[in-house]
């Protein structure tokens, strides 16, 4: 009986051993030879204390190297837009644009390494995590000098990233579960792109070309 637990013990090490390795593999295999990505999302904010908000969910799509689209479509519309050189955030219901560039927005993105691969070990600190929810983890850590998170864990299944789940610097976590991964589909024109409707209120860093009234 105590030749048998400890063969079970062994075991279960060893699977997750080997299923903690399969995290950063599994990363690499997804995102070999990946240029463009499209996919659902829905995303969760719980509090420190554990009291979880309502859930949104939406649309997102990801370009290399530098190019998101975020669409919350329910319970209220959000879009986030990174077009290479801006992140525009568009509030319908308060018809307001908010305005930053983007480069600073970008560095703290665990989304992007997904296109460029390159990003994780420059700008992260990686490690893995034992195996939970039939996925293999891969914790990210940001080397910046000012994070906007504390670490963002990615799950993986046999099929690519399945979920995501944020702690942020004042213990808040946020749960981000993907599904119907397309990739290097043709993405729509103007997916990258963003034009403020008119009479939109807009607020920030917007370029110096744009018609629309500019508040700062």
């Amino acid at each position: 009986m105590k030749r048998l637990a400890l063969t079970l013990a062994l075991s279960v090490c060893s699977f997750s051993a080997v299923a903690a390795g399969a995290a950063r593999e599994r990363l690499d295999t997804f995102a070999k030879g990946l240029h463009s990505l499209s996919g659902r999302f829905s995303q969760t904010l719980s509090s420190p204390n554990g009291d979880a908000g309502k859930t949104s969910t939406g649309t997102l799509a990801l370009e290399a190297p530098r190019q998101f689209r975020w669409e919350v479509l329910s319970p209220s519309k959000q879009t986030i837009v990174a077009d290479g050189s801006r992140v525009w955030i568009y509030d319908p219901d308060l018809e307001q644009v908010s305005v930053r560039k983007q480069s600073t927005e970008e560095s703290q993105s665990p989304l992007t390494v997904l296109t460029d691969i390159s990003q994780l070990d420059r700008d992260f600190k990686v490690a893995e995590q034992p195996a939970r929810d039939g996925l293999v983890w891969l914790r990210l850590t940001s080397t910046g000098k000012d994070p906007q998170f504390a670490y963002a864990d990615l799950g993986f299944d046999a099929t690519g990233l399945a979920r995501m789940e944020i702690r942020d610097q004042l213990g808040n976590s946020t749960v981000i579960r993907f599904a119907g991964w397309q990739r290097n589909a043709t993405l729509p024109e103007g997916t990258f792109t963003f034009t403020p409707p008119a009479g939109t209120d807009v607020i920030g860093d917007a370029p110096v070309l744009m018609t629309q009234p500019v508040r700062n």
